[in-house]
């Protein structure tokens, strides 16, 4: 069933996602209320002026007339004054709602699953964090208080028409609702222009950040021009979609100038007639025109706002589709703990295969005995990397058993995984800070000796030594201001300063230079020593050292063994190394 996205729901969801906007409310709506209840004074005023001294037996009492304008004049004040209190109260409460609203919005993203993130394109997920829920703020905070206002000033302008005047006030209250059902077809209209208006946005957020990304191998294949056609043709239909909304918006806010000057003429002459008839004062009909426009100016507010409302509403509603989005990976309901020391690991007739795909592993159960250095090989797309990312938990299989440590996986904190297992990818990721704060992310409470001492032990000082700023280099954006091998090196450093009990490591060291390949051997050789250790083979001189090596073969596991014993069986591995000796294939 798909998730209730109408208004209401997004109102009760937004409330439930961030009690926080719940907090004060009800004074924030009394004070705006309170200070709109103070402008029907005017109206009164002027009735009471134009009937009781302009138009009086006794003439003008200009002593009077200063009174009750001076009455006005205070609660004009006053009525501002209260309005600026629940505008401050509602920005803030909106402010602090909306930022606890990103950052849930981030931390579930954090838990949803990997293929989920990898197959969305980066700047929609980002634009779901950013700027989707930036229109909610600008919505929560000027909309909104307008909706507030206004509402309050309907309610208390009818009740006071229907005082002065019930039949002009039928009269006014139906044109309004003529008026307001013609808007809900505006509404819907607006709301689907405006949730194609978000797709856009994320869309051309995606190509920027893509391309900016590719740089460096778009100059190298000389595609700048296609590159900036395809950038080019995101904004113009970004604009194009924005454009049509907007417009479409301005034509929605004409309607509600001229539905004004409509609905004003209509009541002068019905006021005109009931007078004559009826003998209602021209102060009566004057303080009923005032009143009125207290009755269409929310209305005019409205139609302003319903802009920002169904731009909110989209936002919020991709914003719900990552909160209701499947959390694959998540805390256990009944945690086991690991027992301290080495790890091993079991896999028990464990399959998996991808959403709408066939099945990449197939009933593969191994023991990894605690301490071994396994090398896992196979041809591209054996599954040899969907092992590793199971066994560190990036994916749950689809059926059979996993356990490290004698425990099932799925029952272990997903802290004390991570703390205990660690994984090393094919290319190391880098965020743009020092290299020290790099490999603080294996500890973060590491102080920069023991980040020294961690570069030495793997063999690194003279590496890191000679660095523009030692442990305070910028790496750079994805780490781009070092090699992927450099990269390597710093990943390495941040998995070792972790001390991990088991760590799973896809190689990487095809775009080494020889220089730097002895010291990323070296130190993966440091690294593995004395702990359980699962690499994913690249390059088959890493099986050679191995304790024991699993071949993988289209999902299956099909071969184990030492080297030297599968050289002598003459099957899958025998094959793939004569390739790879005689350099005709890649792993």
């Amino acid at each position: 069933m798909s998730p209730d996205y109408t208004t209401p729901a997004l109102i009760r969801r937004a409330l439930q996602e961030a009690p926080v906007f719940q907090h004060g409310l009800r004074l924030t709506l009394l004070l705006a209320m309170s200070g709109q209840a103070i402008t029907v004074v005017t109206p009164i005023v002027i009735q009471q002026i134009i009937d009781k001294e302009i138009l009086g037996p006794d003439g003008i009492d200009m002593a009077n007339v200063v009174a009750m304008a001076g009455v006005a004049l205070v609660a004009l004040i006053v009525g501002v004054f209260i309005g600026r209190i629940s505008l401050l109260r509602l920005v803030r409460t909106s402010s602090s709602g909306l930022s606890d609203l990103r950052t849930k919005t981030f931390d579930h993203l954090m838990r949803q699953s990997v293929l989920h993130v990898q197959a969305e394109r980066r700047g929609n997920l980002v634009s779901r964090v950013t700027s989707d829920i930036s229109t909610l703020q600008e919505f929560m905070e000027w909309g909104g208080v307008g909706l507030i206002v206004a509402s309050s000033q309907v309610v208390l302008a009818t009740g006071v028409m229907m005082f002065y005047e019930w039949r002009l006030a039928l009269i006014a209250l139906g044109g309004v609702g003529i008026y307001l059902w013609m808007m809900r077809w505006f509404q819907r209209m607006l709301a689907s222009r405006y949730d194609e208006v978000r797709k856009d946005v994320g869309a051309s957020l995606g190509i920027l950040s893509e391309s900016i990304t590719a740089i460096p191998v778009v100059r190298a294949y000389g595609t700048e021009e296609s590159t900036r056609g395809k950038v080019a043709d995101a904004l113009e239909r970004r604009f194009r979609s924005e454009f049509r909304t907007y417009r479409f918006g301005n034509t929605l806010y004409s309607t509600a100038e001229i539905f004004s000057g409509l609905l004003t003429a209509t009541l002068v002459v019905a006021g005109l007639l009931i007078g004559i008839d009826q003998d209602m004062s021209a102060g009566t009909l004057i303080a009923f025109l005032f009143l009125a426009n207290l009755l269409i100016e929310p209305l005019q507010v409205l139609v302003e706002t319903l802009e920002f409302a169904q731009s909110a509403a989209s936002g919020l509603r991709r914003v719900l589709e990552v909160l209701d989005g499947d959390v694959e990976i998540d805390e256990p309901t009944n945690p086991g703990d690991l027992r301290p020391g080495g790890l091993s690991a079991r896999f028990s007739d464990v399959r998996y295969s991808y959403p709408d795909g066939e099945e990449v592993l197939t009933a593969v159960s191994v023991d990894i005995a605690m301490g071994a250095r396994v090398a896992v090989v196979g041809e591209t797309g054996s599954g040899k990397t969907t092992f590793a990312k199971l066994l560190v938990r990036l994916l749950d299989p689809v059926s059979g058993e996993i356990h490290i440590g004698g425990l099932s996986i799925s029952r272990i904190r997903l802290a004390d995984l991570r703390s205990r297992v660690a994984f090393v990818p094919q290319e190391g990721f880098l965020f743009d800070d020092t290299v020290a704060n790099n490999v603080r992310y294996g500890r973060p409470r590491a102080d920069d000796a023991e980040i020294w001492t961690a570069f030495h032990e793997l063999g690194l000082g003279e590496w890191v030594q000679g660095l523009v700023a030692g442990l305070e280099t910028r790496v750079g954006e994805r780490g781009g201001n070092l090699s992927a091998g450099e990269r390597q090196l710093v990943a390495l450093v941040r998995s070792w300063i972790g001390s991990p009990d088991l760590l799973v490591l896809d190689e990487a060291t095809s775009a080494v230079d020889p220089a730097l390949d002895v010291a990323l051997r070296h130190a993966i050789d440091k690294l593995t020593e004395g702990r359980t250790s699962v690499t994913i083979a690249h390059r088959l001189s890493t099986a050679e050292g191995a304790d024991e090596v699993l071949v993988f073969d289209k999902g299956r596991l099909v071969q184990r063994g030492h080297h030297r014993e599968l050289i002598g069986e003459h099957g899958v591995y025998a094959d793939l190394y004569a390739d790879w000796s005689a350099g005709t294939k890649s792993l």
